[in-house]
């Protein structure tokens, strides 16, 4: 087996090879990450102000839910009739983790009631600690909301 020096370093043919074939690799994978950043970002583009849109709903989800039962009890239907009537397009997939999650927290509590019109429906309705919570979500809600406007208005 023959020994070879490359910066000094005395080598095998093996640990050449096994070093030819790991920057070989480093440099793939740098360009192949590139070519992914770049198709990434051409697509990123496209779908950027969609996702975001999205996020910016969801993340006001909770809000919304807990200020439209403040006024009445709902159930499930008629929260997304009004949340979609808002234009916060909601879909029944998100809506239930969220409703039973605010439940699980005690934000909120349902009943069950009897339809004429199909299965019973479970009627949703903000407890005392979910009135307590909007009202400081609210307070929040105005303190963001003013800190947009003037970070926007600079």
């Amino acid at each position: 087996m023959g020994l070879f020096t490359i910066d000094g370093r005395l080598m095998t043919k093996t640990t050449i090879i096994a070093l030819l074939i790991y920057v070989n690799l480093k440099y793939l994978a740098l360009h192949s990450t590139i070519c992914f950043v770049i198709l990434y970002r051409i697509n990123y583009k496209k779908m950027n102000l969609e996702n975001t849109k999205a996020q910016m709903r969801k993340g006001v989800l909770e809000f919304c839910i807990l200020a439209i039962l403040s006024n009445n009890e709902a159930y499930s239907s008629e929260l997304l009739e009004k949340l979609k009537a808002s234009k916060l397009l909601v879909v029944e997939g998100t809506i239930y983790p969220l409703l039973t999650r605010l439940k699980n927290d005690g934000l909120l509590s349902y009943r069950w009631e009897e339809s004429s019109s199909g299965p019973p429906r479970k009627y949703y309705k903000i407890t005392d600690e979910g009135n307590q919570f909007l009202e400081e979500l609210k307070k929040t809600w105005d303190e963001l909301s003013e800190s947009v406007k003037k970070a926007c208005n600079q």
